[in-house]
């Protein structure tokens, strides 16, 4: 399977692309999202990182609690959430956005899976 070189992926797709890189919760990559996107819908971005989950490039998965090696407490993506799971809770406006407890703990995120990391940059 041959995979494009980031240059050759839209706009949006490099944005989700660099979300799951940095692990960031899913309302990160607004930051990353050039406009009419940024300032649109969440609804809108459900079908443009779809296609990524499909190709198997990226996987959505929730935040849960990590210990460090020294025993400090962390957050890591857990395994990845079922794809028949993913249009209802893509679908959720209140996923899209930054938690107002500041709390990550279950919030959604994206993670590069071994194809995804193997598409050069």
């Amino acid at each position: 399977m041959s995979y494009p070189a980031t240059d050759e992926l839209s706009s949006v797709e490099r944005a989700f692309m660099i979300n799951a890189t940095e692990i960031d919760i899913l309302p990160g990559v607004w930051g990353d999202l050039d406009e009419p996107l940024r300032s649109g819908p969440a609804s809108d971005l459900t079908s443009l990182l779809m296609p990524l989950v499909d190709r198997g490039w990226i996987e959505v998965c929730r935040v849960i609690p990590w210990t460090a090696p020294d025993g400090g407490a962390g957050f890591q993506p857990g395994p990845p959430i079922p794809m028949q799971d993913l249009p209802a809770l893509l679908a959720d406006a209140e996923n899209w956005e930054y938690p107002q407890s500041g709390d990550w703990l279950g919030c959604l995120t994206l993670v590069l899976t071994e194809a995804g990391r193997g598409i050069p940059r």
